[in-house]
């Protein structure tokens, strides 16, 4: 175990329960622990990152997180997901209400790499979230999770077979599927506060492809955007598409286009220089995305309209 400016790197499952004064792992590649109230006071502000994924429950603790620079406060109920070396601060205190706090798994990259859950891990972007974007469960549901959770704790349990592994992943993915079954119904429930962030979004690059730092800077990253709205790109994408069904970089491929469009039919600029101009470093890339969008070359566009 390694500390490197204060950040502990765990990147083995032994690793994480000698942190935490637990017994050996069971399973060399995956353990899952309960918040007892011991664990939480020994993690007591401490810094992780490592090469491990990592799924939480917080139930019944009163306190605050440190993710990046901002620091948030737990709710009952919570979930949040961590990919590989994402850096995860514990609160500097917290109040807990009951025995029950909630639990942790832990796995490593290798228990999935071969299954099916390895092939579409990429797709539960939850896990580049930030953690004001938690997934908050009803009661039913974090019952249904809780239950896939137990099923993995079982098997784990058990002497390892053949089948182990396997049984493991099929309920893991389970778990990240109702998981993301469930942050679906988040973004339709928060309707009226997403269409605040959809309007502010729409604002954010209309300013942007009406000024200089379209030429200066290029075309805007999806992270760029969240960042604007105080968000993470991947959240604000999947915000974006449970709302109008396009994905951020659907929407902002829209605004370049209207504006290519603009510049192609009003002025009298080479197609090279437009290209230049909308932050594009080769006209060629301009000229595909374009296509790619209207069924057109921009040449043809221009002839046409």
């Amino acid at each position: 175990m390694k500390r490197n400016n204060d950040i502990i790197r765990l990147d083995t499952i032994s690793q994480v329960h000698s942190l935490l004064g637990l017994d050996r792992p069971k399973h060399p590649l995956i353990t899952i622990y309960r918040h007892t109230p011991q664990i939480v006071a020994n993690t007591i502000n401490l810094s992780f990152s490592g090469n491990l994924y990592y799924i939480a429950m917080k139930d019944s603790i009163k306190g605050s997180l440190l993710y990046g620079r901002n620091s948030y406060d737990f709710e009952e109920g919570m979930m949040i997901f961590l990919a590989p070396n994402q850096v995860y601060t514990t609160p500097e205190e917290v109040e807990t209400d009951t025995e029950s706090l909630g639990w942790s798994i832990l796995f490593h990259p290798d228990l999935i790499r071969k299954s099916h859950l390895g092939q579409i891990i990429d797709e539960f972007s939850f896990f580049d979230y930030e953690v004001n974007e938690a997934l908050h469960l009803a009661d039913k549901e974090k019952q249904t999770i809780n239950e896939l959770v137990e099923k993995i704790e079982n098997e784990i349990d058990q002497n390892i077979d053949r089948h182990s592994q396997e049984l493991i992943n099929v309920n893991l993915e389970s778990l990240l599927k109702y998981c993301k079954r469930y942050y679906e119904r988040q973004f339709y429930t928060r309707t009226n506060w997403n269409q605040d962030y959809i309007i502010r979004f729409e604002k954010y690059l209309k300013s942007y492809f009406s000024s200089d730092e379209l030429t200066e800077k290029g075309v805007p990253s999806i992270q760029q955007c969240g960042e604007a709205l105080n968000m993470s790109g991947h959240y604000l994408s999947d915000l974006l598409k449970a709302e109008t069904g396009k994905s951020a970089k659907e929407h902002i491929n829209l605004h370049l286009v209207d504006k290519a469009k603009s510049a192609l039919l009003n002025t009298n600029q080479p197609v090279s220089e437009i290209a230049y101009t909308m932050g594009f470093e080769y006209p060629q890339n301009f000229s595909k995305m374009f296509k790619s969008k209207t069924g057109l070359s921009p040449t043809v566009y221009r002839k046409q309209n």
